[in-house]
């Protein structure tokens, strides 16, 4: 794995109109190029926001991003080519099958014909998904939508990918396929950085952390490194609650 930085993250603020409180605080991040880096911090904390900024989304009120040495808001357009995006929220439409969908998702990055139906073989197989090609996205289970939203997100090959919660409330055999199949894209190169509330999965699949409250990075390295460095932490979820503390963040 080489050792330096894709993103380059400086001093980021932003506040939102009507706001009592910034959402970002100075924060400054480098995220080493092939590294799977985890985002994590409690609801509120920032996340959403520093990677909708990332994906050139929202504009910071100060600060600048940088991909591969290119300012993201100066060179948006070259930027988005690079990246990939799972979203939270299930990106499909419900009436068009796993096929359509993934053909409309591929034209939008302009690939198409014989390239892009390939890629989609490709990846309806190595997700377990081919039986269910031509189904309507509507009939399928939550796995299975969560596995179709992956796969829209990188038939364009991005060197970056960015996860929201890419395992939430599906079954294990789905979580373990994603997960295997995300480890194959980073051991191929793809950058990956991912947020979720599952911190074992987390302490297990990121080989770099970044902790995230109240908009500042409160702390940042391997999970073994946080857990030796936390006194009396068995694991990431200790390091987690004994920075963020057990204050609830409805």
């Amino acid at each position: 794995m080489e050792s330096s930085p894709i993103i380059e993250i400086q001093h980021l603020s932003k506040q939102y109109k009507g706001a009592d409180e910034p959402t970002l605080k100075d924060v400054s991040i480098a995220i080493n190029r092939g590294s799977i880096y985890g985002l994590l911090g409690p609801n509120g904390a920032g996340k959403t926001t520093l990677i909708s900024i990332i994906c050139g989304v929202v504009s910071p009120d100060s600060g600048e991003v940088k991909i591969n040495g290119k300012d993201v808001f100066i060179d948006l357009k070259s930027v988005k080519q690079q990246i990939g995006v799972v979203p939270q929220d299930i990106a499909l439409y419900p009436m068009l099958t796993a096929k359509e969908n993934l053909q409309f998702y591929g034209a939008m990055y302009g690939i198409h014909g014989e390239v892009l139906d390939a890629k989609i073989t490709d990846w309806l197989e190595r997700l377990g998904l081919s039986h269910a090609a031509n189904r309507r996205i509507d009939k399928f289970s939550g796995g299975m939508k969560r596995r179709i939203n992956l796969i829209a997100s990188i038939l364009h090959d991005p060197s970056i990918l960015f996860l929201d919660e890419p395992t939430v409330g599906i079954d294990v055999q789905s979580r373990t396929v994603i997960i295997e199949q995300l480890e194959a894209l980073n051991r191929n190169g793809m950058t990956i950085i991912y947020t979720s509330h599952h911190l074992d999965e987390a302490e297990n699949f990121c080989n770099t952390i970044g902790i995230i409250d109240y908009g500042k990075i409160v702390a940042s390295g391997a999970p073994k490194e946080l857990i030796a460095q936390t006194d009396g932490a068995r694991d990431l979820e200790d390091v987690f609650l004994h920075l963020t503390k057990r204050k609830l963040r409805d």
